[in-house]
C-alpha cells in the first residue's frame, strides 16, 4: 500500500511539472547567483559595453531602493512599487519579483518584472504613445468629402 502512495505521488509531481525558465541557458535559480562579471558573458554587446562602464548613480539608486522594498515586504506579500524614470535601466536578475512604476512622459506606468524580462530595458515595457485606432474618414480626410449636400 505504501509503494502505491509513492508511486501516485510521483505521478502527480510528474503531471503538474512546468516548464523551468531558461535565460540563454542558464536556469533561474543559477540565473540569480551570477555575479556582475558571469551576468557580463550572457547579455547582448550593447548591455555588456553599458555594465563595464559601471553602474552610475540614478541606476545603483533605484537597485538600493527595489532591494530595500524586497526586505520590507513578507514572505508571501508583493514588495512595493518604487517609481523611476529610468526607462534606460537594464532589468538585471536582482530586480526579478519586483514592483516598478516607469514613467512614460504622463503617467507611471506599472510593470512587474518577471525572469522573461531580464536583457531588456525598463523603456520597452511602458509604452510612451497611444496607439492609433483607424475608424471612418473624416471631414477633409479627401476630395469627395468636400462636396456637402444642401438637402
Amino acid at each position: 500500500m505504501a509503494d502505491m502512495d509513492v508511486e501516485a505521488i510521483a505521478a502527480l509531481r510528474k503531471k503538474r511539472q512546468f516548464k523551468k525558465f531558461m535565460f540563454r541557458g542558464i536556469e533561474l535559480d543559477k540565473l540569480l547567483d551570477l555575479s556582475h562579471e558571469e551576468l557580463l558573458n550572457y547579455v547582448h554587446a550593447r548591455a555588456r559595453r553599458r555594465m563595464q562602464r559601471g553602474l552610475k548613480r540614478k541606476p545603483m539608486a533605484l537597485i538600493k531602493k527595489l532591494r530595500k522594498a524586497k526586505a520590507e515586504c513578507g514572505v508571501l506579500d508583493k514588495p512595493a512599487v518604487v517609481k523611476t524614470h529610468l526607462r534606460n535601466m537594464l532589468i538585471v536578475p536582482e530586480m526579478i519579483h519586483s514592483q516598478v512604476a516607469v514613467y512614460n512622459g504622463k503617467v507611471f506606468n506599472h510593470v512587474d518584472i518577471k525572469p522573461e524580462m531580464v536583457g531588456h530595458y525598463l523603456g520597452e515595457f511602458s509604452i510612451t504613445y497611444r496607439p492609433v485606432r483607424h475608424g471612418r474618414p473624416g471631414i477633409g480626410s479627401t476630395n469627395s468629402s468636400r462636396f456637402i449636400p444642401l438637402k
